[in-house]
């Protein structure tokens, strides 16, 4: 069974900083953004939202879990695509309220849903006084 709470931040700051006790700070909406890197090489592969459900699933599994905002529904990350992120490593910054996923990323190695390993596959140019977008193949 899947423990979906967690203890509330700590009111002093440096217990919530320099203490042992983790204690996600979900926002109003009860989520928390989750970070996500190759475990192997440190790539950036892209950025989502848990709320306490799938934060708990992740740590319980090894598997990543998030909240689709969009959608409004819990999801494991992989689960029609078969490229899951299996967890390596966890961390939470400093005041708790951004998670860090180190991942393998299982299948074809595909992050992003149009296929690419990241979902940070453009960059923003200046280009004639305007902001224009490329792309990396």
């Amino acid at each position: 069974m899947t423990k979906t709470s967690f203890p509330e931040p700590a009111n002093d700051k440096a217990a919530l900083e320099e203490g042992a006790v983790f204690s996600p700070r979900f926002d109003a909406n009860g989520l928390v953004t989750a970070v996500v890197s190759d475990a192997g090489d440190g790539a950036l592969l892209m950025v989502a939202h848990m709320n306490a459900q799938a934060l708990a699933l992740t740590i319980e599994t090894g598997i990543a879990h998030y909240w689709s905002r969009s959608r409004g529904s819990l999801w494991k990350k992989g689960e029609t695509s078969g490229n899951v992120q299996h967890v390596v490593e966890i961390r939470t910054d400093c005041d708790q309220d951004a998670i860090w996923l180190r991942v393998n990323v299982s299948g074809d190695n595909a992050t992003c849903h149009t296929g690419r390993r990241s979902c940070f596959y453009r960059r923003i140019v200046a280009a004639g006084g305007a902001f224009g977008l490329e792309t990396d193949g």
